[in-house]
């Protein structure tokens, strides 16, 4: 389970204007339009193509929970992508993103100063710009470590250092043992 790439997705589906289809057949009818067959859907979701055809027809209507799992997760992926893209386009240019978390969070820095790691609960409101790069990372396939570091380097920034107004011989944020973590746009 990716937690920075799954709470960024979460947080796009969240604009989703209308809800994805629930019931198995509904879910597979739109993979089968999406993918322009039952071939590819049988590929995608690693079943024979018959199976498809099945639950097209609705003959099977519940599917064991890694199937149902797998399909609710290619339907998510492929609901409405063009609100998906106006939303990432959104936070990236003019909304910014909101990060929730409770981690432990230290930093480096001189010697002399408090900068021992402790639990923190922060929910900080990112500029535009941080949006950006973390959306822009996870469109190229980044690793989650990556994603991390990003969401620890725009904490530093928006959060320790305050826009540069304090904190400025700060070096590096840690930001480790993550308890909860949540993205909203």
């Amino acid at each position: 389970m990716s937690l920075f790439g799954d709470g960024l997705e979460a947080a796009v589906q969240k604009a989703f204007t209308r809800p994805a289809p629930k019931s198995a057949g509904a879910q597979m009818r739109y993979l089968v339009k999406q993918l322009k067959g039952t071939k590819a859907v049988a590929q995608t979701l690693r079943i024979s193509q018959r199976t498809v055809e099945r639950y097209v027809k609705d003959q099977i209507k519940k599917p064991r929970p890694d199937l149902a799992a797998r399909l609710e997760r290619e339907v998510k992926a492929r609901w409405q992508p063009q609100i998906r893209a106006k939303a990432r386009q959104r936070a990236a240019t003019t909304g910014g993103i909101v990060i929730d978390t409770r981690a432990r969070l230290g930093y480096t820095a001189p010697i002399g100063s408090t900068d021992q790691d402790r639990i923190r609960h922060l929910t900080v409101a990112l500029p535009p710009q941080y949006a950006a790069r973390l959306f822009e990372a996870q469109e190229q396939g980044a690793t989650e470590q990556r994603l991390q570091e990003l969401a620890a380097e725009a904490l530093k920034e928006v959060y320790f250092q305050d826009g540069g107004r304090r904190a400025g011989s700060l070096e590096e944020v840690r930001f480790t043992d993550i308890e909860h973590l949540e993205f909203d746009l």
